[in-house]
């Protein structure tokens, strides 16, 4: 679902920066040597904008782009994106043939989905691109390490028939975001014996090795191989806060403009609960986003903004629309910006405090801005 932005302003926006993020794609690839760069925009780019950002990452030298499911790779191809892209999370029922026809690369990690895209190899034509992927050590999908031999030989013998290419090698590590944490190393270590596996079994030399994630590709050389997966860190959100910002810049800044203001005497009730009184006279304002638009509820009297040139606490309950601050004696309209988060360049909170006063991560922030809230790209270059 979509809403129109005609007749006028919007109650909020969320502006994405694609100068930050073609920034921070060159400053990933930088990092990352000679390896080659998948941009993960998946879920509409994290919150950001799929098509639009997508092209900057391209514009920004990125070789790839990878996405979660098929139907968000065929959207790039409607787009009228032909760069490579990569789907990983195959589904029974998924629309195979359309990928294939887009020329979309899907992952397998069980002789069960080598088996449906066989066949949907012999519905089109088309010879299917397929990265086999080896579950590290992460326990999500992926062949253990125990099956990833009877895998590989299942994917082998499909290539034989020319239903299937063997153009990719890959895993996902658990606890890159935790510098020093041995299931690192371990990883690493299962992943480059799946890696002789595949090799003495017969997969073409020039499958494309990777499994670094985007606190691998700042943190771990070793684990770069021919390809890093940058996610978080192509929205300019450090993908391991306590060692720093790695010179990436903040994409979104998500603002909304005051629906109401109004003085109210001391002990007044504040939304719904009253969970925050006011102590004094005091003015009140009513900010138009809420729980359905990505406002977590536990932002309840511990998020703050920006408004009226300082930072405010959200006053009371997040409710599904909206929530309420208190602007104190301060000066302020209806219609003024309230600044939720941002790069800080204004003293605006950043994502990673709201982040970090809402005991979760950037990537929840930010992926769950709703579509009531127009993405409103910018461009700094």
């Amino acid at each position: 679902m979509s809403f129109s932005t005609a007749g006028g302003a919007t109650p909020a926006e969320a502006r994405v920066d694609l100068s930050a993020i073609r920034h921070n794609v060159r400053l990933l690839a930088e990092r990352a040597g000679g390896a080659e760069t998948m941009a993960v925009v998946k879920a509409d780019a994290y919150g950001h904008g799929l098509v639009p950002v997508a092209n900057a990452c391209l514009e920004a030298g990125a070789a790839r782009l990878g996405t979660a499911f098929v139907r968000e790779a065929l959207a790039l191809r409607e787009a009228g994106i032909t760069a490579p892209v990569m789907s990983w999370l195959i589904t029974p029922g998924e629309p195979l043939d359309a990928a294939l026809l887009a020329d979309v690369d899907l992952s397998a990690g069980a002789p069960w989905v080598v088996d449906e895209i066989v066949a949907a190899a012999g519905r089109t034509g088309r010879t299917a691109r397929v990265h086999l992927k080896i579950d590290t050590g992460i326990s999500r999908g992926g062949a253990t390490a125990a099956d990833w031999p009877s895998l590989v030989e299942h994917a082998l013998a499909a290539r034989a028939t020319g239903a299937v290419e063997i153009v990719g090698i890959w895993s996902h590590l658990a606890c890159a975001d935790i510098p020093g944490h041995p299931s690192i190393e371990a990883q690493l270590a299962t992943f480059d014996e799946a890696l002789v596996v595949a090799d003495k079994a017969g997969v073409p030399s020039d499958a494309v090795r990777h499994i670094a994630n985007s606190a691998a590709a700042v943190t771990l050389p070793q684990s770069r191989y021919d390809m890093i997966r940058p996610g978080i860190a192509i929205y300019g959100l450090s993908p391991v806060p306590e060692l720093g910002d790695f010179g990436l810049r903040p994409a979104m800044t998500l603002t909304a403009r005051l629906a109401s203001v109004k003085r109210v005497a001391p002990g007044t009730g504040v939304s719904y609960g009253h969970l925050y009184v006011t102590d004094r006279q005091t003015t009140l304002g009513l900010v138009p986003l809420g729980y359905a638009d990505g406002i977590l509820r536990n932002g309840t009297n511990r998020a703050e903004v920006l408004a009226a040139g300082r930072r405010r606490r959200i006053a009371g309950r997040v409710c599904m629309d909206q929530f309420v601050i208190d602007l104190g004696d301060d000066a302020a309209e209806s219609g003024d910006e309230v600044i939720l988060f941002g790069p800080g360049d204004h003293g605006e909170p950043t994502c990673q405090e709201w982040a970090d006063s809402l005991g979760t991560i950037t990537h929840e922030i930010v992926t769950r801005i709703g579509s009531r809230v127009p993405r409103v790209h910018t461009d700094g270059r």
